[in-house]
């Protein structure tokens, strides 16, 4: 961030910084950044009441605070939270006379305030990518917004997760092999998507055994952390998400289960029903014999539960009704494949 103090400052005059309550106050980049503002006299203000999943109405409430403030560029800390409502915040600024049903509004070429991100956890990629997931609560799920909105910068340095829990870490961590694995298993697959796919899970595979707590972290490891994510962003900037990103989101809205926690619940179970080619390709490179084998290891990281089954049919009915995703799976999809991955 202070390495490019010049670049952010020539993005706009008047910057809303969108962040969640806490962990930027605590790990230094709300610091890093205001002072980055300061020191090429850019006006700025805070809105820190992004929440966990963040909803449309914190959109909303974010864009009141930012036209009144005038503000003209966005820079988003945080996990995909405040990222994806960063870019979410400025699709809403820049069409300020919109209603929030303009979120989930099909528009061709739309625009946006520029946004800078700076990330500081090790799973969501979301400073590479156009999607921005918001929690829409009268339909009980999340959605990602129909603008794909690229941000400017991204200000990507490990330092940040350095004193991260574990368990954030490893939430995280299992979100980004998501990412990669599902790009991976993908109809949009290319040889573009699978050379940052392979990168990714090999740098992934250097610190798997760090998130079972086998041994303390590196500065190598915490940059691979990193690596490993923006590399999995790109790789769902080029191919999308599939099946178990459909399928956890019911799991998250209901249980209140971590994003990446409930992705990978299904992660198994998907790998499982590739093709041999793919199912080698993604284990090799992350450091696994066997499906099985990862099975136990996201079991062991993540702290295994099994969600209620209630939760888990609908959500099988529901990602049946989901084309989108259904399109981005390689392989047939019918109730008796959901059910193998949901019951793997």
């Amino acid at each position: 961030v202070h390495n490019h103090a010049d670049e952010i400052a020539q993005m706009g005059k008047n910057a809303l910084i969108v962040t969640g309550r806490n962990s930027s106050k605590k790990n230094g980049s709300l610091d890093d950044v205001i002072n980055a503002l300061k020191s090429k006299n850019i006006k700025y203000t805070v809105y820190d009441g992004v929440e966990e999943n963040p909803s449309v109405e914190t959109v909303m409430e974010a864009r009141e605070i930012g036209v009144k403030a005038g503000c003209d560029f966005i820079i988003g800390i945080g996990g995909g939270s405040p990222m994806d409502a960063a870019k979410a915040i400025g699709v809403m600024i820049y069409y300020k006379n919109e209603n929030k049903d303009f979120l989930y509004k099909s528009v061709s070429n739309s625009q946006s305030l520029p946004v800078i991100e700076v990330p500081t956890t090790c799973g969501t990629g979301s400073e590479v990518t156009t999607v921005a997931v918001l929690t829409v609560h009268n339909e009980k799920t999340k959605k990602s917004m129909s603008h794909r909105i690229f941000p400017r910068m991204a200000l990507v340095d490990e330092k940040y997760i350095k004193n991260a829990p574990l368990k954030v870490i490893c939430d995280t961590a299992i979100d980004a092999l998501a990412h990669i694995v599902e790009s991976c298993i993908n109809n949009n697959a290319t040889e573009y998507s699978k050379m940052f796919a392979k990168e990714g899970l090999e740098a992934w595979s250097k610190f798997k055994d760090v998130l079972l707590g086998n041994r303390e972290a590196t500065d190598e490891d915490f940059h691979n952390m990193m690596y490993a994510s923006t590399l999995a962003g790109m790789c769902i900037a080029h191919a999308g998400t599939s099946l178990p990103h459909g399928l956890s989101y019911p799991i998250t809205y209901e249980l209140g289960i971590p994003h990446g926690k409930a992705v990978g619940y299904f992660l198994p179970g998907y790998i499982n029903e590739a093709t041999d080619e793919d199912k080698e390709f993604v284990l090799k490179a992350a450091g696994f014999e066997t499906v099985e084998e990862f099975s136990k290891f996201y079991k062991k990281a993540c702290g295994y539960e099994k969600f209620p089954q209630e939760l888990l049919d609908k959500t099988g009915e529901l990602i049946l009704s989901n084309q989108r995703k259904l399109a981005n799976c390689p392989y047939k999809v019918d109730a008796e494949v959901i059910k193998n991955i949901i019951s793997f």
